[in-house]
């Protein structure tokens, strides 16, 4: 063992990387420790040999299409530079017909498509009525396409709306054709953090106890976090210790999205844009303690494909998918664009080392992509 971690820069990561060597589960301590570190040369050998102990060389990819049904939203987030006021110049919703026929579009133009992402504002006029109507005739048209809708804070707004219970809208919403929550809306959980950046929306506790109770009715879901605004190490490390109780709570996240923030047209003061060294690491130490999660995604709409590219030798198994029309970063300064072409992340996955694997929404697979394909 001595041997093998001559290779540890930083002295102080040592122990750290005996535990990931053992297997033993990092501390509070050791996730601020790996933060602290620049020894990212250690932090991504050990995320990395993390990853490849779960999912050996596979790297994960799908072919899905981004739905946003409105920007209109009842919301105050300082870090959202998405979100417009009913009325406000930019502010529109889109009809269930509106959302068929692109669908519709992008299928034609890419007939693998097997997944549909909606998510969109809190829209003031709309219940749960609306929300179901879309995910039903998304459903009843598109019946080979899975649908993965409505973030927490979605989930509890329409719940607020209706005067129903989270279970009772979720239900209600399966009934109709959703197939698993995406993770948005998880920012930072820390308190002090959220009611400076976003006081009205739903608590750290409150959106994870919308993903468990998902997770009891047998849907799947993702998780996120949105580091490099006025967060420190230590609330980054809290928010990845929450979501791995609650994982050994329920065991019903997938995979975890560490989202670089944007700061382009925000309201969050000297803000910029993270760096692709901070970005890198955030993704190494997800991996490293978050062991209870399958994946790890290194979203190339947040992160760039060649920040995206590189995460994948440090600790990401995922890279999402071809993605088309997300709306939501392009409106904070997103300089990755909004779609890419399938031949283009089987490129980057194996420029990378790894082996391209096709997806469903659950992690099926559907195609391998071996090197001499």
């Amino acid at each position: 063992m001595g041997k093998v971690l001559d290779f540890v820069r930083d002295k102080e990561l040592l122990p750290i990387a005996e535990k990931v060597f053992e297997g033993e589960r990092l501390s509070f301590e050791d996730g601020v420790k790996l933060f602290r570190s620049s020894d990212i040369h250690t932090i991504g050998f050990l995320a990395n040999l993390v990853c490849e102990r779960r999912s050996g060389k596979f790297v994960y990819f799908n072919v899905n299409l981004h739905v946003t049904p409105t920007n209109i939203c009842v919301g105050t987030c300082k870090f959202c530079a998405f979100r417009k006021k009913k009325g406000e110049e930019g502010a529109y919703q889109l009809t269930v017909e509106e959302i068929l026929e692109k669908v519709s579009s992008h299928k034609e133009k890419n007939p693998g498509i097997t997944e549909v992402h909606i998510v969109g504002g809190l829209h003031p006029d709309w219940g749960l009525g609306e929300y179901l109507s879309i995910v039903k005739a998304v459903r009843e048209a598109f019946p080979d396409v899975y649908i993965k809708a409505y973030t927490a804070e979605e989930i509890k707004y329409i719940a607020d709306k209706s005067g129903l219970s989270v279970e009772e809208v979720l239900k209600k919403l399966i009934d109709a054709g959703l197939g698993s929550l995406p993770g948005g809306g998880g920012e930072i959980f820390a308190e002090g953090i959220r009611e400076r950046l976003c006081p009205d929306k739903i608590t750290g506790d409150e959106y994870l106890e919308v993903h468990k109770t998902a997770h009891r009715l047998g849907l799947k879901s993702n998780a996120t976090m949105l580091f490099g605004h006025i967060e420190s190490y230590e609330d980054r490390v809290d928010h990845l210790l929450r979501l791995r109780e609650a994982q050994d709570e329920t065991g019903g996240f997938q995979t975890f999205i560490p989202l670089a923030f944007h700061p382009l047209n925000t309201q969050v003061e000297n803000a910029s844009y993270t760096t692709g060294f901070d970005e890198i690491k955030t993704v190494a130490v997800s991996r490293l303690m978050l062991d209870n999660f399958p994946h790890v995604k290194a979203y190339w709409i947040m992160l760039g494909e060649k920040i995206a590219q590189l995460a994948l030798q440090f600790g990401a198994d995922d890279i999402d998918g071809t993605v088309v029309e997300e709306d939501i970063t392009q409106a904070a300064g997103g300089r990755a664009g909004q779609y890419i072409s399938k031949n283009r992340l089987i490129r980057l996955i194996k420029e990378a080392g790894k082996v391209p694997v096709e997806r469903d929404t659950l992690y099926n697979v559907i195609k391998v992509y071996w090197e001499e394909e």
